[in-house]
């Protein structure tokens, strides 16, 4: 890349301490200058409330936010910096290019908000244009271009208004699901050469996996869980993160030796050192692990779960079951073959025995939180 998609960034380094109450919300989140961090939560979570506080459509009843070190607002001292002049730009699900304009001339608009001549503004449009593999539709409205195609000149946009902060709102979530990857891969190539500060919303693991250094997880106005990526993913520790990396999660506190459920249930497994008597923890293990039985087995494996399927769910060689959420999980998923499925003639509102060998769990220090049920 030359000209702007070459040029370094502002750092980015994002402090931000927040509450709404009439939302119930107590945010408090740091983000690293260059760091890409996805946001997951369930609806209604806060994750819209996060992007708006940053961008300045939001103002909290009380706390500070900076972004490299200046103050966007600060409620003890009444400061407060307005939206356009926080070099914080906001990319939505749909592209929400100006329809009069064309695609260079979208493009070209932040550059010229900023004060840039028109031949400097247009420069940057080409280049952006390039780096987003949109040249061709230099020329074109946005009634003229498909979703993808909008989409793309919208990041063009985002970008050449030269953010130090970069908020995405499920920017794939309306596109078609062959377009999404070409976009996402466009994406993560965007963020990582030019070293861009993002905080990506989204519900989908791909994008998570695939753009993000780190996750958080927002859940009732909170940020319960912060880490890498791939540490977030494999080791959940809310009942929604471990939903929407496809494992199963059962809260309860520990006594030494087992998870123990609200309703007495005991769950042996493997226990993280961290995990100490009396406090909160979490079993994880993957729907792989999980058998089903009509009647309860006898002898190993010593997990054995009544549940009721609610789901049966075809994926290919296997087929997914649901179950009814119990106390300390919102429901389990167990993978079976087709042929176990259909020798045990399984059908929604059966009762079965979800089996899992202690081996096959492992057993993390919790959230503080029994009630995992997912909206």
């Amino acid at each position: 890349m030359t000209g702007p998609a070459a040029r370094k960034p502002t750092l980015g380094a994002v402090d931000l301490t927040a509450t709404i109450a009439e939302r119930g919300t107590d945010l408090r989140l740091q983000v690293r200058p260059g760091e890409v961090v996805a946001v997951l939560g369930a609806n209604g979570a806060g994750k819209s409330t996060l992007l708006s506080l940053l961008s300045g459509l939001l103002h909290p009843d009380t706390g500070r936010i900076t972004l490299d070190g200046q103050v966007l607002v600060d409620t003890a001292t009444g400061e407060w910096v307005p939206p356009h002049r926080r070099k914080v730009v906001l990319l939505a699900q749909q592209a929400l290019l100006f329809p009069h304009l064309t695609a260079a001339a979208n493009v070209a608009f932040g550059p010229r908000s900023q004060g840039a001549g028109r031949r400097a503004a247009q420069q940057a449009a080409d280049t952006w244009l390039a780096a987003v593999d949109a040249t061709e539709f230099a020329d074109r409205k946005p009634a003229q271009l498909s979703g993808g195609q909008a989409q793309r000149i919208a990041i063009a946009r985002a970008l050449a208004a030269d953010p130090a902060l970069l908020l995405l709102d499920e920017p794939m979530a309306a596109l078609d699901v062959a377009v999404a990857p070409a976009l996402r891969h466009l994406l993560r190539r965007v963020l990582r050469d030019t070293r861009r500060t993002a905080l990506l919303v989204t519900h989908d693991l791909i994008d998570a996996l695939s753009l993000a250094d780190r996750v958080v997880v927002v859940e009732a106005g909170r940020i319960v869980e912060d880490g890498a990526t791939g540490t977030v993913l494999s080791q959940p520790r809310s009942a929604f993160t471990a939903r929407i990396a496809g494992i199963d999660l059962i809260a309860g506190v520990s006594d030494g030796r087992h998870l123990v459920t609200d309703d007495g249930t005991r769950i042996a497994g493997l226990f993280d050192p961290a995990c100490r008597p009396g406090d909160p923890v979490v079993a994880v293990f993957r729907p792989s692990a999980v058998a089903v039985h009509l009647t309860e087995p006898t002898g190993s494996p010593r997990n054995h779960l009544p549940v009721t399927i609610t789901e049966l769910e075809p994926r290919g060689e296997i087929v997914r079951l649901h179950t009814a959420p119990f106390p300390g999980a919102g429901g389990l998923l167990a993978d079976v073959t087709v042929a176990a499925a259909a020798d045990l003639e399984l059908q929604p509102g059966d009762r079965v025995f979800a089996a899992i060998k202690a081996t096959e769990i492992t057993i993390y220090p919790g959230l503080g939180v029994t009630d995992t049920a997912v909206s």
